[in-house]
């Protein structure tokens, strides 16, 4: 996947916290993602895909951040029961 950059400018205070370049870089990233997937731009599944996580971590990194998760898809829906019978299933073996 080809990338575009933009340049944004950081108050050097901020750097007293110990941000780096990179960690700028990677919480930009997630906050744009989080911003879309909360206005309703993208799905979950998209989301995760996008910072390069699963979407078991991505709904992690929701609960994380204080995000609610409760307005499913019908394909996440059924998703979720997907998931719920393999883990049911791997505990009955």
């Amino acid at each position: 996947m080809s990338e575009v950059t933009f340049q944004i400018s950081v108050p050097p205070d901020l750097l007293k916290f110990g941000f780096s370049q990179d960690h700028v870089q990677r919480n930009v990233k997630e906050w744009l993602v989080l911003s879309l997937f909360t206005d309703n731009h993208i799905s979950s599944g998209k989301a995760a895909k996008l910072l390069d996580i699963s979407r078991i971590e991505f709904l992690a990194l929701l609960r994380k951040r204080g995000i609610a998760y409760i307005d499913y898809s019908p394909q996440e829906l059924e998703e979720e029961f997907e998931a719920v019978k393999t883990l049911e299933i791997d505990e009955a073996k």
